[in-house]
């Protein structure tokens, strides 16, 4: 048995937790409804207030699957009791955000500004001007909008510069010498 994929899902006071034909899951809360088709082999059953996650024999593939589908249950009761964030930093002189609107205007040292606009179900915050906060309820959205500001101007090792998350750590490299040239 999969140690994760074992684990019943508490359903939280507030969330409404229900399971179509084609196992569609469908999660309401307080935050906003999340829906989402797992594969068709995969038992989910609600008991007692919990979610359970069957495989229904012991191949590899279910047994890959049993795991896969619990946590993607459970992130989707966490994204609409408490939501999912993601902070980023941008260092580098004259690199800055802002927004207008819906709109993420970023200023990257490129010869325009960068405008991104805001996903549906994703708001983005600047509380500063070298400070962007990601929200929304869809984990993966959350990190794929995330990603794809970073990619913009991913930090580089040598000054630091560019987009990176809070919780990342950049590995700087030491710049070249000034040894003797070829002759």
């Amino acid at each position: 048995m999969s140690r994760i994929g074992r684990m019943p899902i508490a359903i939280p006071k507030g969330v409404d937790v229900k399971v179509a034909e084609n196992n569609v899951v469908t999660v309401k809360g307080q935050k906003g409804t999340l829906t989402k088709e797992f594969h068709k082999d995969m038992i989910i059953k609600i008991e007692n207030n919990e979610i359970n996650v069957l495989r229904p024999s012991e191949q590899k593939m279910h047994k890959s699957l049993h795991g896969l589908t619990r946590t993607l249950i459970s992130n989707m009761v966490e994204g609409v009791t408490n939501g999912y964030e993601k902070g980023l930093e941008i260092n580098g002189v004259g690199y800055r955000a802002a927004k207008q609107g819906k709109k993420l205007v970023l200023t990257l040292g490129y010869s325009h500004p960068v405008e991104m606009e805001e996903p549906a179900g994703i708001t983005v915050e600047v509380p500063a001007q070298n400070k962007i906060i990601v929200k929304g309820i869809d984990k993966q959205a959350v990190g794929e909008f995330a990603a794809k500001i970073r990619g913009k101007r991913e930090p580089e090792p040598y000054k630091g510069k560019g987009i990176k998350y809070e919780t990342e750590v950049i590995r700087r490299k030491e710049g070249k010498t000034g040894g003797k040239g070829k002759k």
